[in-house]
């Protein structure tokens, strides 16, 4: 039994695990209901006011790792029964505050929202919060920082402003606003958003390959390396095999493939923003349409991957897993092209192994080593764009030819700030890399481990590629495709 780093991610693994348990065992119907006692057995509470309360909202869980609400576009929703224990989003006057007669936040205020009130000996700045429209101004204009905006953990960390409090003071998400990068669902400290889950899905692709005549296999993004620690990546390889699947690939040879083609757009284009992040494609079609034709055409590594895959088996069926939220909704809206069948993070992943007693760090391991230590890179801030110039590289592009001038952005805030400079072509910028999440993928929503050593982890696999290129990548998967074909009709002569 793992530890984990917070109650809301255990909660979350006794949820997705007993679900794939009644999945594998065809008893959903029939043994949903047992589940939230069994998580929440009492008789007494230990996480909210009472165990009927923890059992609604396990209630909730169970509901979102079936697939959440079919109407509902959103690929995170919010479950109000756990929504309520938060301060309101506003500005409040502290007890710092000296009734200084400057009364900067005074004249700050746009609204005419404080007032200063004497009481006593003792004077001190008041908000009135009918007037107040949380603007700030005053925050910035106390000399004793005695105004602070309180503010809700999930609208404070949605870069888009797509949560707000709805008039029921608990958390609404606006779906036109939102780029399903799921921040919100670790920065909620009382677990009350949740991304929706398809392990049911997953879990009857895998009992139905058989009966159907198919072959799944899953596509591992490059940064699981070390969330699964101490087991390794060969060791998970074995155990994703005994879970059912039949063959496991790297989702960075697909990325190597995308830096192969995205290299030669930008150069034919000459300007170009990245693809390989779902979220920050989504954040510029809704916030930057004037610069959504620079998007580059190029799939994103995970469409990459499963097209080859596809393309080399026709019965396949492709589930992608790794650390991403808006990669669910990516094959949800068929923009995976009919490569992708279904999508997991690796909070999902542990689990499946669970629900089959799986523990991949006693197994025997299984190579897998096909990608360039570039393609291994994608998986945090500056990989992209570090792959792409050695594509260019490879191809022989010169400084003389082709001036690449690169910004790596770590999080939409840092995103919005380069679109923004860009759109006006400040800065001489002609390529630059989004990810959603600060420090790239390392550091996204569905992660197990959320430490700065993600980073190292990353870099220590990307390493064990050698110095294989780009090139030697992309040519060693088709002779071993070759080798795999020629291999075929041997096998059969011998039954």
């Amino acid at each position: 039994m793992r530890e984990f780093e917070t109650s809301v991610q255990e909660l979350k693994d006794q949820v997705l695990t007993a679900v794939a348990e009644l999945a594998w065992e065809d008893r959903l119907a029939t043994g949903i209901l047992d589940v939230p006692e069994r998580i929440i057995p009492g008789p007494e509470a230990r996480m909210r006011c009472c165990i009927y309360k923890e059992r609604a909202v396990v209630s909730n869980r169970l509901k979102m790792a079936m697939g959440g609400d079919t109407a509902n576009p959103a690929m995170v929703e919010v479950m109000e029964v756990a929504c309520d224990e938060c301060p309101v989003t506003q500005i409040e006057v502290g007890p710092a505050c000296r009734g200084c007669i400057a009364t900067r936040c005074l004249h700050a205020c746009p609204k005419d929202a404080i007032r200063i009130e004497t009481h006593g000996h003792h004077r001190k700045a008041v908000i009135d919060h009918n007037k107040c429209i949380t603007c700030g101004r005053c925050v910035s204009a106390c000399p004793y920082g005695a105004i602070e905006k309180r503010q809700r953990p999930c609208e404070k960390g949605c870069i888009p402003g797509a949560i707000s409090m709805g008039e029921d003071k608990k958390a609404a998400i606006d779906v036109n606003k939102c780029v399903s990068c799921g921040s919100c669902t670790y920065q909620c400290p009382f677990g009350a958003i949740m991304d929706k889950s398809y392990i049911v899905d997953v879990v009857q692709m895998l009992r139905g390959a058989a009966r159907w005549d198919f072959r799944v296999y899953a596509v591992l993004a490059p940064s699981i390396a070390g969330q699964f620690a101490p087991a390794t990546l060969g060791q998970l390889v074995t155990a994703l095999k005994m879970v059912g699947f039949h063959d496991v690939a790297e989702v960075a040879l697909g990325a190597d493939m995308t830096a192969e083609a995205e290299s030669v757009e930008l150069v034919e284009k000459g300007r170009l923003l990245s693809s390989c992040c779902p979220a920050f494609v989504d954040y510029v079609e809704k916030n930057f349409p004037e610069l959504a034709e620079l998007i580059s055409h190029t799939p994103s590594p995970m469409v990459m991957i499963g097209k080859r895959i596809k393309q080399r088996d026709p019965r396949a069926r492709v589930v992608f897993i790794g650390p991403c939220v808006a990669k669910k909704k990516e094959f949800q809206m068929g923009k995976t092209m009919g490569t992708i069948d279904c999508s997991l993070t690796f909070e999902e992943l542990y689990p499946l192994f669970q629900s089959k007693g799986i523990d991949p760090t006693i197994l025997e391991e299984t190579p897998l080593d096909e990608a360039s230590g570039y393609g291994r890179s994608f998986a945090h801030s500056g990989g992209v764009a570090g792959a792409v110039a050695q594509a260019m590289k490879e191809h022989g592009v010169t400084e003389e030819q082709f001036k690449l001038n690169a910004v790596s952005c770590s999080g939409l805030s840092a995103c919005k700030a380069e679109l923004l400079k860009f759109a006006k072509g400040i800065g001489g910028v002609n390529f630059i890399e989004g990810m959603a999440c600060e420090g790239g993928c390392v550091q996204g929503p569905g992660i197990l481990i959320r430490s700065p050593r993600n980073q190292a982890d990353v870099q220590k696999h990307a390493q064990a590629a050698g110095e294989r290129t780009i090139a030697q990548a992309l040519a060693g998967s088709q002779t071993e495709e070759s080798a795999k074909e020629k291999k075929a009709p041997a096998k059969a002569k011998k039954k």
